[in-house]
C-alpha cells in the first residue's frame, strides 16, 4: 500500500487552513481608531476599531474554563470580572488529537468567542448575525479565528460575524456510561449550544439581532449544524432562524454503549484503570493536562487491523438526549427545526482524506477501517458502484476510487440525502398546516398543492472551481476549497493564489450569495450583479406537489447551483450520483450515520 494521507488529516483537514496557524489572520487586524467597549454584564471588554469601519472583539470568554472538575461536563457560565478585559487578540484554541502538550496556540482553557461588528452599530441596530462553527472532524479545530471583518464590510456593514472554539477529540467527545453518570456526553456540542445561548443573550450589545441568527458550519461544523437542527428531537429553542452547511460531515456516530472501549483505553493509558470503575472519571479529572493529552490520539477501532488508522476516532455519539437517534433518521421523521437552509459540497470531497490505494483490496480496507461495521459482502457491493477510475497525477491506481467512494459516503451523499429529507419534511409540515387551516371545503379529498412560498426554502450547491495546483496534485476540487470564496482569500490562511488571479471573479460572486442568505434567508436578493438566480432544491417555481414514495425531493428535481469561474449556473444532481447516494442510504445503519 502506498503512503497514506493521514499526515494531512492531522496538519490540515482542508487545503485552506492549518492547525499550526492558530492565529492565521492576526496580521490583518490593526486598530487605528478609538477602542470600542462592550459591557456584557459579567465582563466589560475593550476591542479593536479597524480601518474598514468594523470593530473586532477577540478572545472573549463565553464559558468558564472547562478544567478540573468541569472536564466532561456541560459548559458553565463565565465568571464575573471587576476590571475591563482586553479583547484585542485571539486566544488559544482547544486541544486537538495527536498533539503533545504543551502545544503552540492550543490549550485546555479554550472556550473563547470572536465578534466582528460595524463600528457604528448600536444595541438598537438589530443586524443579522452570522455564527460560524469551524470544522476539524471533531478531533481538532482547523478553521480557527478566521477574520470576519471583510464579510461585515462587504455586507455594507449590515451584519455581525461570530466565530468561536469548542472542545474536540477526547476533551469534547469521550463517551461512556461513566461520563453520563457524572458528567455530560457530547460536551463539544454542548459548548456550541452554550455559544448560541450566549449569542442570544449578548449579541444585541454588538448591534446584532438575537432573533435573526444564522448558523453556518464547515465540515464537522456543517455536521454540527445538522445536529443542532435535530437536537433534542427537533426541539426549537429559538437559537437560529437559518442554517448553512458547507461540506456536511457524517462519520460513524455510534451509541454510547458501543464506545466504552474508548473510555477504557484512556483510563488504561493514564493509569486510571487501577482505581474502581466508578471512580475512574474522577481520576481523569485529577490528571494533569499533559498526561491526558498523551491519551488523546487516534487508535484503531476494535476488531480492525492496522493500517490504515481511522480518520476520525472521537465523534459525537447517540446519547438519547441531545442526539436521540442518527441525525438522518430524525430528519426523515420530520423531527428537526424547520428553517431556511443552504447546503453544499465541493466536487472532490474525498481527495484529501483517501488512502493512496494500490489495489482494490486497499480501498476495501480503508473503507472498513473507517466504517468498521461494513461487512466484506457490503464492501464488495460498494466496490461494484466504484470501479477503477482514470488515473490521477502523483497517485496510485486505486486512489481515485477510494477518493470518490469516501467523499460520497461521508460528505456528498449525506448532503443529497439530508437535503431530500429536509425538503420532504418542509413540504409535509406545510401540507399539515394548510390542511388544518383549510376549512372552506371539507369534502375536497385532493392533495393540497404546496407552493414554494408555503415552506422554508432549501438551497444547494456544488463547488467546482478549478485550480491548476490542485489539478497537478491530483486533488480535483478538494474539501472546503470554497472557504476562500466565502470569506475572502486574505482571511482564512493558506488560500490558493488562484483566488487572487484567474479565480478572483468567483470570490465576490460566491461571497455575495452567502451574505444575502445571512441577511434575507435567501441567497438571491443581495447577490452580485450579473450572477444567476439560485433556484431552490425542489426545482423551478410554482406548485411543488406532494411527496411521493421514492421521490423525497418533492417531485421537482434536485436543483443545485454549480459554481465555476465564469460559468456558474443551475444543474440537477447527476443521475448516476443519485443512484450511488440511494445505495449509501441503504447502508445508513451499517455506517452508523443514517
Amino acid at each position: 500500500m502506498a503512503p497514506l494521507f493521514l499526515l494531512r488529516l492531522f496538519t490540515s483537514l482542508c487545503l485552506v487552513s492549518t492547525l499550526t496557524a492558530a492565529l492565521p489572520t492576526k496580521q490583518n487586524i490593526t486598530s487605528p481608531g478609538k477602542a470600542p467597549v462592550v459591557d456584557l454584564n459579567y465582563t466589560v471588554y475593550e476591542g479593536l476599531s479597524l480601518a474598514n469601519g468594523v470593530s473586532a472583539f477577540l478572545g472573549m470568554r463565553y464559558a468558564s474554563p472547562p478544567v478540573g472538575d468541569l472536564r466532561w461536563r456541560a459548559p458553565a457560565k463565565p465568571s464575573r470580572t471587576s476590571t475591563v478585559q482586553k479583547a484585542t487578540q485571539f486566544q488559544p484554541i482547544c486541544l486537538g488529537i495527536n498533539n503533545p502538550y504543551p502545544a503552540g496556540g492550543q490549550d485546555e482553557d479554550c472556550l473563547f468567542v470572536n465578534v466582528w461588528a460595524p463600528t457604528n452599530a448600536t444595541s438598537q441596530s438589530q443586524l443579522p448575525v452570522w455564527v460560524f462553527i469551524q470544522g476539524g472532524g471533531y478531533v481538532s479545530l482547523t478553521n480557527a479565528n478566521w477574520n470576519g471583518a471583510e464579510v461585515v464590510q462587504k455586507s455594507g456593514h449590515n451584519i455581525v460575524m461570530v466565530n468561536f472554539n469548542y472542545r474536540v477529540g477526547m476533551w469534547g467527545f469521550l463517551a461512556s456510561e461513566r461520563v453520563r453518570e457524572d458528567g455530560d456526553l457530547n460536551a463539544g456540542l454542548l459548548d456550541q449550544r452554550m455559544l448560541l445561548a450566549w449569542v442570544k443573550a449578548h449579541i444585541a450589545s454588538f448591534g446584532g439581532d438575537p432573533n435573526h441568527v444564522v448558523i453556518h458550519g464547515a465540515s464537522a461544523g456543517a455536521g454540527s449544524v445538522a445536529m443542532h437542527m435535530v437536537a433534542y428531537g427537533g426541539r426549537n429553542d429559538d437559537l437560529f432562524v437559518g442554517a448553512m452547511a458547507e461540506s456536511v460531515f457524517f462519520p460513524a456516530q455510534p451509541a454510547v454503549t458501543d464506545l466504552e472501549y474508548q473510555f477504557d483505553r484512556v483510563a488504561q493509558q493514564t493509569g486510571c484503570d487501577s482505581v474502581p470503575r466508578d471512580n475512574q472519571l474522577s481520576c481523569l479529572r485529577g490528571k494533569d493536562v499533559a498526561a491526558l493529552q498523551a491519551a488523546n490520539h487516534v487508535q484503531q477501532f476494535p476488531g480492525r487491523p492496522d493500517p490504515p488508522l481511522p480518520l476520525f476516532y472521537f465523534t459525537p455519539c447517540i446519547d438519547g438526549d441531545l442526539l436521540r437517534d442518527y441525525p438522518y433518521k430524525l430528519f426523515r421523521d420530520g423531527r428537526f427545526v424547520k428553517v431556511p437552509v443552504l447546503f453544499g459540497t465541493s466536487a472532490n470531497e474525498g481527495s484529501v482524506f483517501a488512502v493512496n490505494a494500490d489495489t482494490q483490496a486497499d480501498v476495501s480496507m480503508f473503507l472498513r477501517n473507517n466504517y468498521p461495521h461494513l461487512s466484506a459482502n457490503e464492501t464488495d457491493a460498494v466496490l461494484a458502484h466504484y470501479p477503477l477510475l482514470p488515473s490521477l497525477p502523483n497517485h496510485a491506481p486505486w486512489y481515485p476510487t477510494a477518493s470518490q467512494a469516501y467523499g460520497e459516503a461521508t460528505f456528498i451523499c449525506p448532503n443529497v440525502n439530508v437535503l431530500n429529507e429536509i425538503h420532504a419534511g418542509m413540504l409535509s409540515s406545510a401540507a399539515t398546516t394548510l390542511t388544518s387551516t383549510n376549512t372552506t371545503n371539507t369534502t375536497n379529498t385532493n392533495p393540497i398543492p404546496i407552493t414554494q412560498t408555503d415552506q422554508p426554502p432549501v438551497f444547494a450547491y456544488r463547488f467546482n472551481v478549478q485550480d491548476e495546483g490542485n489539478t497537478a496534485a491530483g486533488l480535483g476540487v478538494p474539501h472546503l476549497f470554497d472557504a476562500a470564496a466565502i470569506f475572502g482569500p486574505d482571511n482564512i490562511g493558506g488560500a490558493s493564489a488562484s483566488y487572487k488571479t484567474y479565480n478572483a471573479p468567483v470570490v465576490p460572486l460566491f461571497m455575495s450569495y452567502w451574505i444575502s442568505f445571512i441577511r434575507r434567508l435567501d441567497p438571491n436578493p443581495h447577490r452580485s450583479e450579473g450572477s444567476p438566480v439560485w433556484r431552490r432544491w425542489g426545482g423551478g417555481g410554482g406548485e411543488m406537489g406532494v411527496v411521493k414514495d421514492g421521490d423525497r425531493s418533492g417531485g421537482g428535481g434536485m436543483s443545485q447551483l454549480i459554481v465555476e469561474t465564469g460559468n456558474t449556473r443551475m444543474e440537477t444532481v447527476p443521475a448516476d450520483e443519485r443512484v450511488r447516494c440511494l445505495f449509501w442510504l441503504s447502508l445508513g445503519d451499517t455506517l452508523e450515520q443514517m
